[in-house]
């Protein structure tokens, strides 16, 4: 064996709680593995150190540009990101080398005393950074004659719940997986239904990103592969690319496998797009065989968002929560 095989391989990881929570569990996947140990390599990003808001900063690819720079640079082997912050084109040069397993990709609600969104009083603060789910939610107090207020806040999970600890809030919308990662799930009031809010494109699931040079290890991390999740995420994401939004945009996606007993038979893509005070949503869906190549994923995507641009998508897309 040469020496190579025994050097620890760098994994780059941004420096946030849930970052090296997320990256901390693939490093021990890798571990196993490769019998190689595996360091964390801490990289700030300039999503990280920004005070903007996302929407002001463009959203797309903040939290990434750091960590692909070290790749190329040959600073770190691979990189862990969250696949909702990864921007829709891939770069040539780096290689989208495993998608693990998916954790819940809903959002969840945390309220002051343990309230469920229909429960909270009239004009509730309900606090989030995303226009997506502003959007949602506004759409949903409507429907159930509701009025509430969402308040944009940035900052870390502890930042948000604080907010609601404190006072200043009486809830707020974070990712389901991101909790879990961190073991803080204890904490949600209300897991909202994708009925209700649908989650950002790719939520909940993770991608490992090497250098299209380094074709082994690309191969290695590969065995992390979930296909039922990159069919999924892949759909999603098509779907945002066609629609040409960013990630600051209001554009909520689903794709889940419908089963017929044990076997996984069809794959139902839903997306939304809206106004973020949530008076005009655009919500369809489609339903089709399971798709057994990148191609086909990408076409469900693609033919989803032409269907909901013919139904006014586009004119929604224009807006940026500033």
């Amino acid at each position: 064996m040469n020496d190579t095989s025994k050097r620890p391989l760098r994994l780059g990881t941004r420096r946030s709680k849930l970052a090296m929570a997320q990256s901390g569990q693939v490093a021990e996947a890798v571990r196993q593995l490769t019998g190689r140990p595996v360091e964390l390599v801490e990289i700030t990003t300039y999503g990280d150190v920004s005070r903007e808001s996302l929407a002001q900063i463009g959203g797309t690819g903040v939290f990434v540009s750091a960590l692909r720079d070290a790749l190329l640079a040959g600073e770190i082997d691979f990189a862990v990101h969250s696949l909702k912050d990864l921007p829709t084109g891939q770069p040539d040069d780096l290689v989208l080398a495993a998608v693990p397993p998916r954790e819940d990709p809903r959002d969840v609600l945390i309220a002051r005393d343990g309230l469920t969104f229909d429960r909270l009083p009239k004009g509730a603060r309900i606090g989030t950074g995303s226009p997506r789910r502003m959007a949602q939610l506004n759409a949903w107090a409507r429907e159930l004659g509701k009025e509430i207020e969402t308040v944009p806040i940035r900052g870390n999970i502890d930042t948000r719940i604080g907010f609601v600890a404190s006072g200043e809030l009486d809830a707020v919308v974070l990712a389901a997986a991101g909790l879990a990662r961190i073991g803080r799930s204890a904490e949600v009031t209300q897991f909202l239904e994708t009925d209700a809010v649908l989650p950002a494109p790719g939520q909940g699931a993770l991608a490992i990103e090497c250098a299209t040079t380094n074709a082994p290890l690309a191969a290695t991390l590969a065995e992390l592969d979930d296909p039922y999740t990159r069919a999924a995420v892949t759909a999603e994401r098509s779907l945002l690319a066609a629609l040409e939004a960013g990630c600051s945009a209001p554009v909520g996606a689903l794709a889940d496998l419908l089963a017929d007993g044990q076997i996984v038979t069809e794959m139902r893509l839903r997306g939304v797009v809206g106004t973020t005070d949530g008076k005009t949503l655009v919500q369809l869906s489609t339903t089709g065989p399971v798709p057994s190549s990148r191609e086909e994923a990408v076409a469900m995507g693609r033919e989803l968002a032409a269907a909901m641009l013919d139904k006014g998508a586009a004119g929604l897309m224009g807006e940026r929560a500033l």
